[in-house]
């Protein structure tokens, strides 16, 4: 497993309180619930970038085949070291401080949908209400996480399921589905 899947399965448990083995179903959204792997549809995909100008995607969204299994449960994204981490949604911050050694923070968006982002430093603290596009943090430096250059991760939940981040910016694949 890839210390970013690694460590957002850390935050998930050890933060939030929930345990990213146990497969349970979704919260309820306004958002269409999509399965791990799949897109929210373009009428949906209404969140702003949370870097400016709109980076680079260094490493796409790669859920696992199962909950415990190895993925990528998140997006990276290019970045350079003090450059300011913007929340993508309205939301309140759920948690600030550092796990494994990097600075996270958590947004958690109207509908139960949570941003993740790592490594921050905070610039908010826990219970403060942002708006879309409201600084949250700045991008740090952590060694070996798109090495040789500087990438800020960005993950979604609903719940214990993760989302591709690209599909609330538009820019995710097109998964198409068979029809039953």
């Amino acid at each position: 497993m890839a210390l970013g899947s690694g460590l957002t399965a850390l935050v998930t448990s050890a933060v939030l309180g929930v345990s990213a083995v146990a497969g349970h179903p979704p919260t309820t959204s306004r958002t269409p619930a999509p399965q791990a792997g799949s897109s929210v549809s373009a009428s949906h995909a209404t969140w702003a970038w949370p870097l400016d100008p709109e980076p680079r995607v260094e490493r796409a969204f790669d859920p696992p085949d199962r909950p415990w299994g190895a993925g990528h449960r998140g997006v990276d994204l290019a970045a350079t070291v003090g450059q300011p981490v913007r929340s993508p949604e309205a939301g309140t911050v759920t948690w600030a401080g550092v796990v494994a050694g990097r600075g996270v923070v958590v947004v958690t968006h109207p509908g139960g949908l949570r941003s993740t982002f790592e490594p921050v430093t905070a610039t908010v603290r826990v219970g403060t209400t942002v708006a879309r596009g409201g600084p949250v943090g700045a991008v740090t430096a952590a060694p070996g996480h798109c090495a040789p250059g500087t990438c800020l991760h960005w993950g979604v939940q609903r719940g214990r399921q993760y989302l591709d981040p690209l599909s609330f910016v538009g820019r995710a694949p097109i998964v198409l589905l068979p029809l039953d």
